[in-house]
């Protein structure tokens, strides 16, 4: 039986097989994390693919009952990463420890938006977690897990109209926060 047909099972298949089983599409996820956002990140696909795997790999504690729930902590990993990543560029720009010169100019650094857009994502999404924690569980299925409405209400145990629902609302409090 195939490490994905075991995670249907119940069973906690092994990361590394569930990793072997979801290649093509961690590799789909990551190309669509970094093409929406975390392309300044000095990350590439094959980059960002390894380091989920490597994270996935050291935390033995968590398992995955099925192949949804495994591509969404995934998706909430390849988000963590991007944010880590970026937040230590922007730390790396602002001289880190060293002492802080003033320096005006007038060309700017399109990079820094890209990497400040990717925080204030994440900061939204912490704002969202407070209003609603399900919001935040549809919008990470959905934008980071790449998963469809279907495999998300299956997930979250609701119906395909209460995701569809969900996704809008969150969208509206987004675009909101991000203004």
């Amino acid at each position: 039986m195939s490490p994905v047909g075991e995670a249907r099972d119940g069973e906690a298949p092994q990361v590394d097989a569930l990793f072997d089983s979801t290649y093509r599409e961690l590799r789909q996820l990551a190309r669509a994390r970094l093409r929406s956002g975390g392309r300044n990140t000095l990350l590439d696909t094959t980059a960002l693919v390894h380091e989920t795997f490597l994270k996935l790999a050291a935390n033995h504690e968590v398992q995955f009952p099925d192949r949804a729930r495994f591509l969404v902590y995934a998706g909430r990993v390849m988000r963590s990463i991007i944010v880590d990543f970026a937040r230590q560029r922007l730390a790396e720009r602002r001289g880190g420890d060293a002492a802080h010169v003033t320096f005006s100019t007038q060309l700017v650094d399109g990079r820094v938006a890209g990497e400040a857009e990717i925080l204030r994502v994440h900061e939204a999404l912490a704002e969202l977690a407070k209003v609603d924690e399900r919001m935040t569980q549809v919008v990470e299925m959905r934008y980071f897990g790449g998963l469809t409405e279907a495999e998300i209400a299956q997930a979250l145990g609701v119906t395909d109209r209460t995701v569809r629902r969900d996704w809008e609302q969150a969208r509206l409090f987004l675009a909101d926060a991000l203004k």
